[in-house]
C-alpha cells in the first residue's frame, strides 16, 4: 500500500463488504446532514465498525442549530467506533455547518480524534484537518500544496484525490473538460500507444490528439502509478493522509496496495 501517505476510502454502502474483505481503511459514507439539522444514516451494515464517518449534506435547507446534531455525530462515533469525522460538503460554506465545524472541531479534539472538512470550511475550527483537492487542469499541484501549507501548517492539511479521466478541447479557457468514462479512456489510450506523457506540475499523465471536426485535443488522466506520486508528493510536504473515493480506484488496487 502507499506507505508514506495514508490512504482512505471513501465507501458506500453498497461497497461496504468489498471494502472490509481487502481490509481498506474506510471514511464510511452512509451518513448525511438532513433537516434539523439531524444525522440520517444509510443501511450501513452492522459489521461496518472503525475507521472514519462520512457525511454529505445534499439537500440539507441550510437550517438550524448545530448542538444536537453535533452531539448525534459523537454518540454515532462512539457506537460505531470511528475515530474521525469526514465532512463532504460543498464549497460553498452553509452557516449552520460552519457552526457544526467549529462544535465539531473541539468535541473531537478532546478525544483526539480528527474533523476534516473543505477548505472553505477550513476557518471555522483551529482543530479541522483542511482536504485540498489533487485533480488540478492547470498551474502546480506542488505549489498548490505548499501555499496551502502555510496557511494551515501541513499538519492541518490533507489530500482529496478525485481520479482525472477529462478531455480538454484546446484552447481551454474555463479548465474544465468532458469526464471520460473508463472504456472511453482505455479506447484513447489503445489509440494513442506510445504517446503519453507524464505533468510533473499536474502530477498526471496526459497526451493530445487532433480531429477534423473540432481540432486540438489534451487529455489528462490518472492511474495507480500518478496517485501515488500524489500521496509521495504530499509526504514529502508533511501531510500524512490522503482519501479517495473507493467507487472511482477500485480497478486500481492492485497497483495502490503493492
Amino acid at each position: 500500500m502507499v506507505t508514506d501517505c495514508k490512504l482512505i476510502f471513501l465507501t458506500p454502502p453498497a461497497l461496504e463488504r468489498s471494502a472490509r474483505e481487502q481490509n481498506l481503511p474506510a471514511a464510511h459514507l452512509a451518513y448525511r446532514v438532513g433537516g434539523g439539522p439531524h444525522l440520517f444514516r444509510a443501511n450501513l451494515p452492522v459489521a461496518a465498525r472503525g475507521g472514519i464517518l462520512a457525511m454529505d449534506c445534499e439537500g440539507f435547507d441550510g437550517r438550524g442549530e448545530p448542538s444536537a446534531f453535533c452531539q448525534e455525530v459523537l454518540r454515532e462515533c462512539s457506537a460505531r467506533g470511528f475515530q474521525g469525522v469526514y465532512c463532504a460538503f460543498p464549497d460553498r460554506p452553509i452557516p449552520v455547518l460552519q457552526r457544526a465545524v467549529a462544535e465539531l472541531g473541539e468535541a473531537l479534539q478532546r478525544r483526539g480524534w480528527p474533523l476534516y472538512v473543505p477548505e472553505r470550511y477550513g476557518a471555522a475550527s483551529d482543530y479541522a484537518c483542511v482536504l485540498i483537492p489533487t485533480a488540478l487542469s492547470g498551474g502546480s499541484l506542488e505549489q498548490r500544496l505548499a501555499e496551502a501549507a502555510e496557511q494551515y501548517g501541513p499538519s492541518r492539511l490533507a489530500l482529496r484525490i478525485e481520479r482525472l479521466a477529462q478531455d480538454f478541447l484546446l484552447p481551454s479557457p474555463t479548465g474544465e473538460g468532458v469526464p471520460l468514462s473508463r472504456p472511453a479512456l482505455a479506447e484513447q489510450l489503445e489509440e494513442r500507444g506510445g504517446s503519453v506523457f507524464f505533468s510533473h506540475e499536474l502530477c498526471a499523465h496526459y497526451f493530445t490528439y487532433m480531429t477534423k471536426t473540432d481540432g486540438a485535443h489534451f487529455v489528462l488522466f490518472d492511474d495507480a502509478g500518478s496517485i501515488r506520486k500524489k500521496c509521495q508528493l504530499g509526504a514529502r510536504m508533511g501531510i500524512s493522509h490522503a482519501f479517495v473515493p473507493y467507487a472511482q480506484v477500485d480497478d486500481l488496487l492492485p497497483g495502490l496496495l503493492e
